[in-house]
């Protein structure tokens, strides 16, 4: 098989891979050093995927082979799809040849378990030390690590890579039992442990010795410097969007996730009769990362963005433990407790200012950078762009009271969902 015919196979392999964000990694350039590749500056050249998303990474499989059976996975030991695999060398020449043609930024590289765990975690490490090593290549490398490698490969691995990441595939101990059983929710775990022990120990010996006074600083490599990413399946067991966000919030607190991808379950070939026969809706993964926003940056808990199911009178959605898919988050939350509004604009705290729906957190650091040189009114917020529709039924300024239309959250909701559209019939 040519080495096209593999890139066609194993690119398309890679699209269920959602993680490949290069958010958080280390700025390097190699123009001073006459190796070739950069994680910044221009002429990077993005490509976009049928679906919308931008991607500025060569991202592939190493193979697609794999020893494991996982049920909702295509590229599972009992799939009949068409097989493939590079070899380190293949790789090292593709990720050079689409960067010197501008077409990427970096490297994005999964792969299947082939023989083992140790001897796939083997041939990825090869890839990114020949890179740097070999060809020092400054761009931008991701590795999807494997859970069960021995800690001295997870360890090389991260002195290479900017990023690592390993799948938490998904988000129940029951639904792993179910439909992936040859992996464990523990084993991946021990695994995120190793790799955040070793990031945490890599800051603490840098922050020794820029606090130690020597006659010769020696640069040491940096342990994956962008962090420990993971990502997740949503809708191929009966998870509910509450145990999903409790699952991210834990790593986020544990591990320090830098990021959780969500990726919507997509029906393969020759499916187990235990998967769900179409994909669910893609505006529910949408929800999902609108509500890990909410948990990461703007101050909520999972219990406010998906109040508990035994609280019938809390839950506004459907079906309990769901996000609500026809409003975001935020304004979900806004509509189920009115009596925190309105807010006063130019009094209120930034903890309050960040949960009025509409106010994102550029926006509000902008408002209380100007609230010092006077009150603000709605064209001072209109001038610092601020979408005035959906914040003035829960604000007060200066010649604005939103009046009554707190008192009936059904009609404001109506007022502020997004109107049905037809759908095409093409």
């Amino acid at each position: 098989m040519n080495l096209t015919d593999k890139l066609a196979i194993l690119a398309d392999a890679a699209k269920y891979d959602a993680s490949c964000a290069s958010s958080g990694a280390n700025k390097r350039d190699s123009s001073k050093t006459g190796g070739i590749g950069s994680t910044e500056g221009m002429g990077i050249c993005h490509s976009y995927t049928p679906d919308g998303r931008c991607v500025s990474l060569l991202k592939i499989l190493l193979t697609n082979f794999c020893v494991f059976d996982c049920a909702y996975c295509v590229n599972r030991v009992s799939s009949n799809v068409r097989r493939a695999r590079f070899t380190p060398e293949e790789v090292v020449t593709l990720t050079l040849d689409f960067y010197k043609r501008n077409y990427i930024e970096g490297l994005f590289l999964s792969s299947g378990i082939i023989r083992s765990g140790d001897y796939t975690m083997e041939q990825m490490v090869e890839v990114a030390r020949s890179l740097r090593e070999d060809h020092r290549f400054a761009g931008y490398i991701h590795l999807k690590t494997i859970p069960d490698a021995a800690p001295e490969l997870l360890a090389a691995a991260g002195r290479y890579a900017d990023r690592l990441s390993i799948n938490i595939e998904l988000p129940t101990e029951a639904g792993m039992t179910a439909l992936a059983p040859e992996k464990t929710h523990a084993g991946i775990h021990g695994a995120m442990g190793e790799l955040k022990w070793r990031i945490d120990e890599d800051k603490d010996a840098r922050r020794v010795k820029r606090q130690a006074v020597t006659v010769r600083r020696v640069k040491a490599p940096r342990f994956a410097p962008a962090g420990q990413s993971t990502q997740m399946i949503v809708g191929a067991d009966s998870a509910d969007d509450r145990s999903i966000l409790e699952t991210s919030n834990r790593m986020y607190g544990t591990y320090r996730m830098r990021r959780v991808y969500y990726s919507a379950f997509s029906p393969i070939p020759d499916a187990a009769k235990n998967l769900p026969l179409q994909s669910p809706p893609l505006l529910r993964e949408h929800r999902l990362y609108q509500a890990d926003w909410l948990l990461r940056f703007y101050g909520f808990d999972v219990d406010e963005i998906t109040p508990d199911a035994a609280k019938a009178e809390d839950v506004d959605a459907e079906t309990p433990g769901m996000l609500d898919l026809d409003v975001d988050p935020k304004l979900a939350w806004a509509l189920r407790n009115p009596t925190r509004f309105p807010v006063d604009i130019n009094r209120a705290p930034r903890e309050m200012l960040l949960r009025v729906p509409g106010l994102g957190t550029r926006n509000v650091e902008r408002i209380i950078s100007a609230r010092p040189h006077g009150a603000l009114r709605l064209d001072d917020l209109a001038r610092l762009r601020v979408p005035l529709k959906k914040i003035m039924p829960f604000v007060i300024t200066p010649g604005h009271h939103p009046r009554q239309r707190l008192d009936d959250p059904a009609r404001l909701r109506a007022e502020l969902a997004p109107q049905p559209r037809q759908a095409s019939l093409f």
